[in-house]
């Protein structure tokens, strides 16, 4: 079988809905002869039942005109998900995405919406993914698709030879070491060595990519898996500064500075993480500790208290009770 042939079967995978949205969105009839009215003269309740009859090319544009006229909540919604149907058997991307961003816009949590958009999304990905297994099968893109492909069937070892193929073609190419070493760390076969082969992936990634926050991250958490507080709080730190939204990256590094007993620079990242993630009870527990350690005993009692309100929110019926005030460090 071809390259491309395997391709576009293989990436399929990538969105496995498609053939229940192909089932879903193509429940339209075939059409009826047409009817010789013209379309400017539909009202949308025309519209919608032109298009659940199939007749998609006369009734789209009349859709899309009655979500954005004064039609009722009702009529605008079923006129969205008929459209986007349409849309998707027309393969009309135009449209796809108008009608996508309009029923993503008045109606945000319908879940008749959110059910349809998923599918939506699905078929949409799935489309995409054969085109670029048509046009450009040997390119480092589609080879990615693939090996995430592979990864999805749990077929590690494929995946990793073609990671390693297209390191071998394109040494020097983005992305590439560090998916490789995500792979290495993913496999439920890893080896023993499989870490220490991870890591000097994602140490290649950066000296090609140095503003991967990604590889950055990981490096520290490989670090801190070993307790090496210095190398972690220097990747941490560096992952941070690359990307300001990162709450894990502040997380990791405030949590590292506690650990090496540096409480008082600790403060400052932990305040970020805090802010990004403020549902993490970890992130609480490190703060109470670094404020506790520097003498600012109230705030500490705060978020020791928010740190033991979200435990119990999630902690199972008859789990045992969170740490009081008292058990924390002094």
């Amino acid at each position: 079988m071809s390259r491309k042939k395997v391709l576009i079967q293989s990436v399929s995978l990538l969105a496995i809905a498609t053939f229940c949205s192909a089932v879903l969105f193509a429940q339209v009839q075939k059409p009826t002869p047409a009817t010789n009215k013209t379309t400017a003269a539909l009202t949308p309740e025309k519209a919608i039942a032109l298009g659940e009859q199939g007749h998609c090319n006369e009734a789209v544009s009349e859709l899309k005109r009655a979500m954005t006229g004064q039609a009722t909540v009702d009529v605008r919604k079923k006129a969205g998900i008929v459209g986007l149907r349409c849309s998707l058997s027309l393969n009309n991307r135009d449209y796809i995405f108008d009608f996508i961003r309009l029923l993503d816009k008045q109606f945000p949590q319908d879940p008749d919406v959110l059910y349809v958009l998923v599918h939506a999304f699905s078929d949409l990905s799935s489309r995409t993914a054969e085109d670029l297994g048509r046009t450009a099968p040997s390119s480092i893109p589609a080879h990615k698709l693939n090996a995430e492909a592979l990864e999805m069937q749990g077929k590690w070892g494929e995946a990793e030879r073609e990671y390693e193929n297209m390191i071998a073609k394109e040494p020097n190419s983005p992305g590439l070491h560090f998916l490789l070493g995500r792979l290495l760390l993913s496999r439920p076969d890893a080896d023993a060595h499989a870490a220490e082969r991870a890591k000097q992936e994602f140490l290649k990634e950066i000296q090609i990519d140095p503003r991967n926050a990604g590889a950055h991250y990981v490096l520290g958490e490989l670090a801190r898996r070993d307790e090496n507080w210095n190398e972690a709080i220097a990747q941490f730190s560096e992952a941070a500064k690359i990307d300001p939204h990162f709450a894990e990256a502040f997380f990791g590094w405030g949590f590292c500075l506690v650990n090496a007993q540096r409480y008082q620079e600790a403060i400052a990242p932990l305040r970020v993480a805090e802010r990004l993630a403020p549902t993490n009870p970890s992130v609480h527990y490190s703060l109470a500790t670094a404020l506790v350690r520097t003498g600012q005993k109230e705030e500490a009692q705060k978020e020791f208290a928010i740190h033991r309100s979200l435990t119990a929110a999630a902690a199972p019926p008859n789990a045992a009770p969170t740490p009081t005030p008292n058990d924390q460090p002094q």
